[in-house]
């Protein structure tokens, strides 16, 4: 639910804004695709370089990417998957096996769990956006090299650009630091919210470091709960 302040904010744009036009001269409303778009942008971050490209203009440029080492042995390209407008956003390290077969992301045992977080804080996981630092599986489920996320990870960003979200959550160390610039621990970084272009930022354990070490679960809750306080859309 949107609290008071964030309603007064919402009316206040509108209400500029249809004051702009009428003083333009304006008396008729355009609704197509385009307008709609600038409207669902408001109340956002400021748009960023790229944030003009739609999620299937930057699939096209990716291409059957051959850029790293990457492309030798995977099976499938995993670009990304949910919805284009998201306003929460979930990145993970790197596709692993289920998902190099599917070319989906999080479709695995982990995924099943993301899932399950996803669900937890009031949420279907067709209303968010899931991506990965790098969009090809790293040989036996390693940590991406850094050539690998220099040469895959302004794929990332420019799919951050288009889809514009108001907060993402970070899974695991290498999303967390990708994109926050820094060498800290997932443990330091957890549980507190980082910027990135004015977008929040909210790190926490990646889904298969849960499967290993289920203690940590509870850690995560009381991070998704950080996300629920300040998320306006969900629970």
């Amino acid at each position: 639910m949107v609290d008071r302040r964030s309603l007064i904010h919402i009316i206040d744009e509108l209400s500029n804004s249809l004051r702009a036009l009428t003083d333009s001269g304006m008396r008729r409303c355009d609704c197509s695709a385009a307008s709609l778009d600038t409207m669902d942008s408001w109340g956002r971050a400021n748009p960023r370089p790229g944030a003009g490209e739609s999620l299937a203009d930057i699939r096209t440029d990716l291409g059957e990417c051959t850029r790293c080492q990457l492309s030798c042995s995977r099976t499938r390209i995993v670009f990304g998957q949910g919805n284009p407008r998201a306003r929460l956003m979930f990145v993970g390290e790197g596709p692993g096996q289920e998902e190099d077969l599917a070319g989906e992301p999080f479709v695995g045992a982990a995924g099943q769990l993301l899932t399950r977080i996803i669900e937890a804080i009031k949420l279907r996981r067709e209303e968010v956006y899931i991506a990965n630092v790098v969009k090809c599986r790293p040989p036996g489920n390693r940590l991406p090299e850094p050539l690998e996320i220099a040469t895959c990870s302004p794929f990332l960003r420019r799919q951050i650009a288009s889809v514009r979200p108001l907060f993402i959550c970070t899974l695991g160390a290498c999303a967390a630091q990708t994109l926050l610039g820094t060498q800290q621990s997932i443990s330091r970084l957890r549980g507190r919210f980082s910027d990135y272009e004015g977008i929040r930022v909210l790190p926490t354990f990646h889904p298969a470091y849960l499967l290993r070490n289920p203690e940590k679960k509870r850690e995560v809750w009381e991070d998704m709960k950080v996300l629920m306080k300040e998320f306006p859309y969900g629970g």
